[in-house]
C-alpha cells in the first residue's frame, strides 16, 4: 500500500510562509520529506557548506601522499589532484540539485535506483564510511593538531574534538549550516596564509623520485583525490533539501561543486608543496607541515586543523545518521536522527582511538577504498536519474511502497566486485590486471563505467517501474521515514 500524499493547491491560496532557521533548536524527525513551510536558505549557502569541511588536514594529506608516497613531482601531482577532484566536485554539484524538488535526503532518493530493500546496501555502506570511517579519520587529524598545539595527550585531544563534533551534529541542520558558514570565513583566511607560507619555502622543482613520470603514481593520486572529493557525494542533497523547491538548480550545482573543488585543490596543493620542503617527514605530517611557519601562523594553523575536523565531522555524523534511517530502520522517537548521531559519535570515538597509531597508512588505504564503492554507486544513481527524466519519484520512495529494483543492487555488487577483483591496487590486495600492467589503480573508473552500462541494460530487462509524469508529483510526501507518523 502506498503511503499518504497531499497536494497543495496551486491557485487561490496565499504563498507558503517559510520559517527562519533556528540554530539553537534540536532538529526533530529523521528522513521525512521537508514540506514547503520548512524550506529556507539560498543556493549559494552551499558554497560554504562544501568549503568548510575540506579546510582540514585530511585534505592537505591527499597532496602529501601524492609526492611523499606515490613518487610524483609537484606539477605532476597537481594534474592528478585537479583531475580527480574535478570529477568528484562535478558529481557533487549534480547530486545537490536533486534535493529541493522533493525535499529528500540523498540516500532516500537512492531508493528509486535500488528499491526499498535493495537500498539497505548503499545506505549501510555510507553509514559505515561516513558515520564511522570518515568520522574516525577526521577526528584523528584534528586530535593530532590539537596535541601538537597544546601538548595534551592525543586521546584527550581526541575526546575534546569528538564532543564538539557530536554536539553540532546532534542539534542538527541549521546549526551545521551556520557552523560551516562561519568556519569557511575563519578557516579560509588562516589556511590561505598557511598555504602562502608553505609555498614560500617549497621546492616545486624538486627531482622526481625515479627520475620520470609515473603513470602508476598518477592514477593512484587521481583515485585518491576523487575518493576524497566524491566522499561527500552520498549526502549531497542532505544539505540542499531544505532549499525552496523553485531554487535555481544552476546556482545550486555551481555553489556545491565550486565549494568542494576550490577548497580541495588549494589545500591539496599546499600538501603537495609541503612534501617538497627539505626535511619533510611523512610519518609526522602535521608537525612537518607547520614546521616552516612562524610561531603565530603555525599555532593558528594547528587550531584551524582541529576546527576543520569538527566542520567535516559535523556533516559526517549528521549524514551517517540519515543513511542509517534511510535503510528503513524505524526508531519511534521525535529526536531519532539526533539519537543516532549521538550513537555514531560514541562508536566513532573508539574507532578513532584505535587508529591513532599508524594513522597515515590507514588513511591512504581508506581514501582508495572510499572510491571503490562510491564510483559504481554513482554509475547506478546517475543512470537511474537519466532514465527517469520527466517522471515523479514520490510513489517509489516511501517506506510503505514495497518498490523493488534489483537492477540497482545487482549492478553495484557486480561492478564493484569485478573492478576491485581485477583492478584494485592496495597493500592488502592487488588485482591481476593491476599486477600485470603498470596502470596504478583504475578501480573507480572501471567500477563507474561498468555499473552505468550494466544498470541501463538491467533496467530495461527487469522492466523497472517508472513513476507518473512529473507534473502529477505531490507537493508533500508523507511516509518516507518509517516512523513518519510520530514526527
Amino acid at each position: 500500500m502506498l503511503a499518504r500524499m497531499t497536494r497543495t493547491p496551486q491557485v487561490g491560496i496565499e504563498p507558503v510562509e517559510t520559517r527562519r532557521p533556528n540554530a539553537t533548536a534540536i532538529e526533530s524527525g529523521g528522513i521525512e520529506a521537508i514540506p514547503p513551510e520548512r524550506r529556507h536558505g539560498s543556493p549559494w549557502q552551499l558554497f560554504a557548506t562544501w568549503t568548510a569541511p575540506n579546510l582540514e588536514f585530511a585534505t592537505i594529506f591527499v597532496g602529501v601522499i601524492a609526492v611523499a608516497f606515490f613518487g610524483l613531482g609537484f606539477w605532476q601531482a597537481m594534474t592528478a589532484l585537479v583531475f580527480g577532484t574535478a570529477l568528484g566536485a562535478l558529481t557533487q554539484g549534480i547530486l545537490s540539485t536533486w534535493g529541493p524538488r522533493e525535499g529528500l535526503a540523498q540516500m532516500v532518493i537512492g531508493r528509486t535506483a535500488f528499491g526499498s530493500r535493495g537500498n539497505i546496501l548503499p545506505s549501510a555502506l555510507n553509514t559505515v564510511m561516513a558515520g564511522l570511517g570518515w568520522f574516525a579519520v577526521n577526528s584523528v587529524s584534528g586530535a593530532f593538531a590539537l596535541t601538537t598545539l597544546t601538548g595534551m595527550p592525543a586521546v584527550v585531544s581526541l575526546l575534546i574534538v569528538v564532543v564538539v563534533e557530536v554536539v553540532v551534529a546532534f542539534i542538527g541542520h541549521d546549526l551545521v549550516q551556520l557552523f560551516e558558514r562561519y568556519a569557511t570565513y575563519i578557516l579560509g583566511a588562516i589556511f590561505l596564509v598557511a598555504t602562502v607560507t608553505v609555498f614560500l619555502h617549497a621546492n616545486l622543482g624538486a627531482p622526481v623520485k625515479g627520475g620520470g613520470f609515473s603513470f602508476v603514481g598518477w592514477t593512484l593520486t587521481a583515485a585518491a583525490a576523487f575518493g576524497y572529493a566524491a566522499g561527500w557525494n552520498p549526502y549531497a542533497s542532505d544539505y540542499s533539501r531544505y532549499l525552496p523547491a523553485d531554487a535555481s538548480r544552476r546556482a545550486i550545482g555551481w555553489a556545491a561543486g565550486l565549494g568542494n573543488f576550490v577548497s580541495c585543490v588549494v589545500l591539496m596543493a599546499a600538501g603537495a608543496a609541503a612534501a617538497t620542503i627539505a626535511g619533510f617527514n611523512p610519518d609526522d605530517p602535521t608537525a612537518s607541515f607547520t614546521a616552516s611557519m612562524p610561531v603565530v601562523i603555525r599555532d593558528l594553523t594547528l587550531l584551524a586543523i582541529a576546527i576543520g575536523a569538527i566542520a567535516a565531522n559535523a556533516l559526517n555524523i549528521y549524514s551517517g545518521a540519515m543513511s542509517f534511517l534511510a535503510a528503513g530502520i524505524r526508531i519511534p522517537f521525535a529526536w531519532r536522527r539526533a539519537i543516532v548521531a549521538l550513537g555514531f559519535g560514541v562508536i566513532g570515538f573508539f574507532i578513532a582511538w584505535s587508529a591513532l597509531p599508524d594513522a597515515g597508512a590507514k588513511y591512504e588505504n581508506f581514501l582508495l577504498v572510499i572510491a571503490y564503492w562510491i564510483a559504481p554507486w554513482l554509475g547506478v544513481v546517475l543512470t537511474d536519474r537519466l532514465l527517469r527524466r520527466g517522471t515523479e519519484i514520490a510513489s517509489l520512495v516511501t517506506s510503505h511502497a514495497k518498490y523493488r529494483n534489483p537492477a540497482g543492487w545487482i549492478s553495484l555488487v557486480v561492478a564493484g566486485g569485478v573492478s576491485i577483483l581485477l583492478f584494485s591496487n592496495q597493500p592488502f590486495y592487488t588485482g591481476p590486471v593491476a599486477k600485470a600492467l603498470p596502470i596504478g589503480d583504475l578501480t573507480p573508473l572501471v567500477g563507474f563505467v561498468l555499473a552505468a552500462i550494466l544498470y541501463a541494460v538491467l533496467f530495461r530487462a527487469f522492466r523497472v517501474t517508472l513513476g507518473a509524469p512529473l507534473a502529477e508529483e505531490p507537493t508533500v510526501i508523507i511516509g518516507v521515514d518509517a516512523a513518519d507518523e510520530v514526527a
